[in-house]
């Protein structure tokens, strides 16, 4: 399941609807307005294998990692949040839920960078 955070802009939401792309938007499809960061991490661990999409860099921590879910953090412009979102569900290394669990990723136009729980450093990928 893919979840976008509540500062997702709705019309990059909307265009990943129309590439196909399964979401479900905090505040609009699926839990409530003004839900705060530190429920966030509880909300994910409540669901069936959830991939979070933020645009908060508050969400790339190494210690956020966990098996059950994975957060991504877009680090790119707010017109360009659906065309990353994509970028990366697309990426040989992450093109499944079993590739993206247990990762902390920075997504930006010059790659990705990765956290994996019990990992000492970083690992990065370019855009292949």
């Amino acid at each position: 399941m893919n979840i976008l955070d509540e500062n997702f802009p709705p019309q990059q939401r909307q265009l990943l609807r129309i590439w196909r792309v399964s979401v479900r938007h905090i505040g609009y499809d699926i839990e409530q307005q003004g839900m705060k960061d530190d429920r966030i991490i509880p909300f994910l661990l409540g669901l069936r294998r959830p991939t979070f999409f933020t645009l908060d860099a508050d969400f790339y921590r190494p210690s956020l990692c966990h098996s059950h879910y994975c957060l991504a953090y877009l680090d790119v412009r707010l017109d360009e949040a659906a065309t990353f979102v994509r970028r990366l569900l697309r990426h040989l290394e992450f093109d499944t839920q079993a590739k993206r669990m247990g990762a902390v990723i920075r997504v930006s136009r010059a790659g990705l960078s990765i956290w994996r729980a019990h990992a000492e450093r970083e690992t990065h990928y370019g855009w292949s």
